[in-house]
């Protein structure tokens, strides 16, 4: 497993460029409910590939660390020269550290394809970087779970701009040997914090603020708070004053997962939020820890890979697209990333045969309980009209006000 992304995890939410789109109506789930982080606009008019040619014999792809290897990291890890073999499309890969370094690779119009979480994903599509997805072009995709699908920040209008790779939710990790009972609620870190003072860890982000006001919108429905991700200065500041409570019972926030894990062994943290890669970690390591997704629901992340408007190699971008989300490459791209698989027959592939069980790969009433990272923007994400949210450089002013 490759662990480089969960060290710069914490820093690819920082302040952005914002949509330049006009804000529309509510888009929701295929089956009419209203998706997490529902919102519209009107993108660009790009054209969708409308059938395969010949593959242009090339690829260039820029990508989370981890998302494309070709062995160079780990000879036993390696799903890149396979494709190449396959397809004859030679491959290049570039990797990033932050969302905002990805948006900003794209805009110079040298890479075919590009592996994008949430945060970016919209101003992609809002700034015409990336075209839509004829997704009829791609064999594997009615193999992806249906709950990835036309999602607010891989789709608008219910136009898809990408297929879903993998995602994974924020829980909360606990001691067991410290904490009882069993927490089942966020208020354990947040009005509850001061039984564990000194104790509790945050993630260290302006987007923590996204959790925040998760926890408000169940607890205080007063607040009118819809959507984690759009917050008007009045939600925003009640977010604020929670997380500025929280803050006198922090024994520290992370970043760096290696840390998290030294933090849970050591005692100085008993509970906070995490990953299951690193509950994982920390439970092989022998720390007393376990970890569970709250009765409120939690924040989370899906990343889609999307195809550059300006592709030079149109044919080899959506054969790429293809095979990574082919039931092999993606259990291989699961496991060693650690993140559930999108093609729900990549859990037949995987190496651990409890892989997919862990990260809850099919569990679609799992996945509904999570409201993916998306970028605060000024035209409000729930659908709000007349209202003018606050943005991501607010959020980031706001977090440096918290930590102090």
């Amino acid at each position: 497993m490759r662990h480089e992304r969960f060290l710069i995890r914490g820093t690819a939410l920082i302040a952005v460029t914002l949509l330049a789109a006009a804000c529309g109506t509510s888009s929701g789930d295929s089956d009419g409910a209203p998706a997490p982080g529902a919102s519209g606009f009107t993108p660009p008019k790009i054209p969708q590939l409308e059938q395969l040619g010949t593959g242009e014999g090339a690829v260039s792809i820029l990508a989370w660390p981890g998302y494309a290897e070709n062995g160079g990291n780990d000879p036993a890890v390696d799903w890149v020269t396979p494709f190449e073999k396959e397809t004859g499309c030679k491959a290049t890969v570039k990797t990033f550290g932050t969302s905002d370094e990805a948006v900003t690779l794209m805009k110079a119009g040298d890479y075919d394809v590009v592996s994008a979480s949430g945060d970016a994903s919209l101003r992609l599509i809002a700034a015409g970087d990336v075209a839509p997805v004829n997704t009829t072009l791609v064999p594997n995709y009615p193999d992806v779970v249906d709950f990835l699908k036309d999602k607010a920040w891989n789709s608008v209008g219910g136009q898809m701009y990408g297929v879903p790779h993998g995602w994974g939710a924020n829980l909360l990790m606990y001691r067991t040997d410290k904490v009882n009972p069993a927490p089942a609620s966020w208020s354990s870190v947040f009005t509850d914090a001061a039984r564990y003072a000194g104790k509790v860890t945050a993630y260290d982000s302006p987007i923590y603020i996204a959790d925040a006001a998760l926890f408000l919108m169940n607890t205080k429905p007063e607040l009118g708070i819809k959507n984690p991700y759009a917050l008007d200065e009045k939600q925003l500041a009640a977010a604020v004053e929670l997380l500025k409570a929280q803050k006198a019972n922090v024994s520290e926030y992370w970043s760096d997962y290696l840390k998290e894990v030294q933090s849970f062994k050591s005692g100085n943290s008993v509970i906070g939020t995490t990953w299951q890669v690193i509950v994982n970690t920390a439970t092989a390591e022998k720390a007393p820890v376990k970890a569970v997704l709250p009765a409120e629901g939690s924040t989370g992340w899906s990343d889609t890979w999307m195809v550059a408007a300006a592709s030079k190699h149109p044919n080899c971008a959506y054969k790429w697209l293809n095979w990574i989300i082919s039931p092999t490459a993606n259990a291989q791209v699961a496991e060693y990333f650690g993140e559930a698989p999108a093609n729900r027959k990549a859990c037949e592939h995987t190496v651990d045969k409890s892989h997919c069980a862990t990260y809850h790969a099919d569990d679609a009433a799992y996945a509904q309980k999570i409201w993916y990272w998306s970028t605060p923007i000024p035209q409000c994400l729930d659908g709000r009209t007349g209202t003018r949210c606050t943005d991501y450089a607010a959020w980031t002013r706001a977090w440096t006000e918290i930590k102090g």
